[in-house]
């Protein structure tokens, strides 16, 4: 099947853009606003595509090579990571800034994400880390420290309004996602459940842990739910246990991601933000 290409930055102009298209030996080109170009008849090949992204990286340009026809017609869920995916914090991060533990927990979860520490250990080491804390901690950080990130209203309301359900699947705690999901109007949210009594976490996660396998039963159990195929989902992460939920989806995204998880998604979006997707489906 042949590929379209598009190019898109937040600061990039058309003339940045069109030097790229020419690159990637593009027949035609079609501007998609200010910041965003669709190339076509291009000759794919894996090494054109590593050529393209270099140059789209000097250029602070994502570049995003899918088939041709591809539109968000295609698919009936999107899936998302929570932490620095849908949101520009990592929450457990942030919690143990209020027991002056950030760099410790920052260190751990980083090499989590980063595919070095098997996440379920580290979660466990990281919630441990947090006994005694009292629980308003969790509202403070969700009022005073979590955001949206860049273009993730945007892109929902993209999403939601062409018939798409939602789906946002963490690693993190039920105490962000269950406020989310009424934010954002999110159809169906899991997470990790925080222990707490009398009024403090008490270090524990109840229940079976999130981790990178139950992502991936996640979405498939939400997918058989909808009567869909994995195949009509798209699934957004940045992190190394957001891999194997990707690794089943139609269309899998690697936002602001580590490089093991950009390497290994169909699409990267490095420079612009979530609604990035949509000009991608366009």
């Amino acid at each position: 099947m042949s590929k379209k290409l598009i190019l898109q930055g937040p600061q990039a102009d058309q003339a940045v853009l069109e030097q790229i298209a020419q690159l990637a030996g593009a027949r035609s080109t079609t501007p998609l606003g200010a910041h965003a170009l669709r190339c076509d008849g291009i000759a794919f090949t894996p090494a054109l595509k590593a050529e393209v992204n270099a140059a789209a990286d000097a250029a602070r340009v994502d570049a995003s090579f899918v088939d041709a026809n591809l539109s968000l017609a295609d698919f009936k869920l999107v899936a998302m990571d929570m932490d620095s995916t849908l949101i520009t914090i990592e929450c457990i991060d942030e919690i143990a800034d209020m027991q002056g533990l950030k760099p410790q927990v920052s260190a751990i979860t980083e090499a989590a994400m980063r595919g070095e520490l098997d996440f379920s250990e580290s979660l466990v080491r990281r919630v441990a880390l947090l006994e005694g804390l009292p629980v308003a901690a969790l509202g403070r950080v969700y009022d005073e420290r979590l955001a949206i990130s860049m273009g993730g209203e945007a892109m929902l309301a993209g999403v939601q309004a062409a018939g798409l359900h939602t789906l946002l699947v963490s690693g993190g705690f039920t105490f962000f996602t269950e406020r989310l999901q009424t934010r954002l109007r999110l159809d169906h949210t899991h997470a990790n459940l925080l222990e707490a009594q009398d009024g403090k976490l008490t270090g524990r996660v109840l229940g079976a842990i999130v981790d990178a396998e139950e992502k991936r039963r996640t979405v498939e159990r939400v997918c058989a739910e909808l009567g869909i195929s994995p195949r009509q989902a798209i699934v957004m992460g940045d992190g190394a246990n957001d891999l194997r939920m990707m690794g089943i989806a139609g269309l899998s995204v690697a936002f602001r991601a580590k490089p093991v998880v950009r390497a290994q998604a169909d699409v990267a979006l490095n420079f612009c933000g979530l609604d990035g997707l949509l000009t991608i489906l366009a």
